[in-house]
């Protein structure tokens, strides 16, 4: 397993569950259909718990540009990899992205709503509003890289020995995914992630979904930048409160 690969299925089995819990709740027919926000955001906190777990030993799990950059930007990951694990991102998103689509072929076929097959993809905001967008996921994504870059190793006692938690180590993350989802998530869908959000956009675009719609490209450079900006704010923070 190379850091490329498991960032790739990381990724992946990440977008695969987070957006099918979205498709579970939205689409016409599903035994989950209507189950609520809770449902929506506790289950995509565990699928990042479960991309974590993957790709964590091989990787260190960043499955989200925003993460790379925020830790390339701190000086605690190099640029030279960023590239690799962004495009690696990428791939893995647009690959849970069309899994997701072939789970849940037949319903979206028995779906009308355009907007929600698009979710089951990618965010959209509950008000439209460019300013207000950008900040909501500037400041999502603000909280997951602040408070990610004060995550500590388990240990004890004075002289500070490792305890080995396993994958139970992924859990600080998945509650954070979780309370920025239930607290910050209702305005924009909190993509605070630029491959969980724009790998999936294209593969709505470019998969034969009956009666999709658009893929709302007018709105897809907010959760792109957004995070970005969000990320470099956290990392320029850090940098202060720690020099």
């Amino acid at each position: 397993m190379s850091p490329f690969l498991a960032e790739i299925l990381g990724t992946m089995f990440m977008i695969l569950l987070g957006n099918s819990v979205v498709a579970n709740m939205v689409l016409k027919g599903t035994k989950g259909n209507g189950g609520g926000w809770i449902v929506i955001t506790t289950a995509w906190a565990f699928a990042v718990f479960v991309g974590v777990v993957i790709a964590g030993p091989y990787s260190g799990a960043h499955l989200n540009p925003a993460v790379t950059i925020g830790l390339a930007i701190a000086g605690k990951f190099s640029w030279a990899l960023a590239p690799t694990y962004i495009a690696a991102q990428f791939i893995g998103a647009m690959l849970g992205a069309f899994l997701v689509w072939l789970l849940f072929k037949d319903f979206y076929a028995g779906t009308e709503d355009q907007g929600a097959k698009q979710a089951t993809f990618c965010t959209a905001p509950a008000i439209p509003n460019t300013v207000s967008n950008l900040i909501s996921e500037i400041i999502g994504t603000f909280v997951l890289i602040f408070v990610i870059f004060h995550f500590t190793n388990a240990d004890m006692g004075v002289d500070k020995n490792p305890i080995g938690l396993g994958s139970i180590g992924a859990l600080p993350v998945t509650l954070l995914v979780w309370a920025i989802g239930l607290s910050l998530g209702g305005t924009t869908g909190y993509a605070i992630n630029p491959a969980r959000d724009l790998g999936p956009r294209i593969m709505h675009a470019i998969l034969p979904i009956a009666g999709k719609g658009n893929s709302n490209w007018g709105y897809a450079w907010i959760p792109v930048i957004g995070p970005i900006i969000g990320c470099a704010i956290a990392a320029a923070l850090y940098i202060c409160i720690n020099s």
